[in-house]
């Protein structure tokens, strides 16, 4: 898969299952690219996204209710993920 690809996915995912008025998601993968563990087909995604629904949560139950989301793109897919909740 392709990193255009996964943020479509990650996209369509997120705006489905969360109310989200607006959403931002960048490759950051270049970052990371002489770590050790960094993997050429894992991706490092920053996910910024304006969202009632997630600012009104604690943190960590936001962060999970992500995580549960993008289970199989995690797994698969996303080496790394840093989110911003505005």
């Amino acid at each position: 898969m392709n990193i255009n690809e996964l943020i479509a996915i990650v996209k369509t995912k997120l705006q489905s299952q969360i109310l989200i008025e607006d959403i931002l998601i960048e490759d950051k993968s270049f970052l990371h690219k002489n770590h050790s563990g960094n993997q050429p087909n894992k991706f490092h995604l920053k996910i910024s996204l304006k969202s009632n629904q997630l600012r009104n949560m604690k943190r960590i139950e936001s962060n999970k209710k992500i995580y549960k989301i993008l289970d199989k793109e995690l797994k698969k897919f996303i080496h790394s993920l840093q989110i911003l909740i505005h």
